[in-house]
């Protein structure tokens, strides 16, 4: 349980240390962020956008409770972390397209090995009754 527990925090750790850096230099538009982002053809304005959001999203992965903004957190950095990738292929940037997929490996690690506390689970009534429109 011990192993599995610290996982969780090197992987989570590993995510929002990315996402905080990332984060941070978008928002301040250092100058190797705005070229990178230029390059992948995003505008200007898009960097506040992005920096703002990893920022809150480190936010919510770390604060305690707060379960189901963690869902909203993790879905949104899949997104993000999958679009980087996709952004950096489409512009021909070869291999570093793989290089985010390193995250999103560390994003899905920290998502499954969540302490119970950490996991959003529907009331048992919304799950009865939807069960039972299933079954109809």
């Amino acid at each position: 349980m011990k192993m599995k527990k610290t996982a969780y925090w090197i992987t989570t750790a590993w995510v929002a240390i990315v996402m905080a850096i990332s984060g941070s230099l978008a928002i301040i538009h250092q100058p190797a962020m705005m070229k990178g982002l230029a390059h992948l053809g995003y505008p200007v304005y898009f960097s506040n956008l992005l920096g703002f959001a990893k920022v809150i999203g480190v936010i919510v992965l770390l604060v305690p409770r707060q379960v189901r903004l963690k869902e909203w957190a993790y879905a949104s950095f899949g997104i993000t972390i999958i679009s980087a990738s996709y952004s950096h292929l489409q512009s021909g940037d070869g291999a570093i397209a793989l290089e985010p997929l390193i995250t999103l490996a560390a994003l899905a690690a920290s998502y499954l090995l969540r302490p119970t506390d950490r996991i959003f689970l529907l009331p048992s009534s919304f799950a009865t009754a939807t069960t039972r429109e299933n079954i109809q």
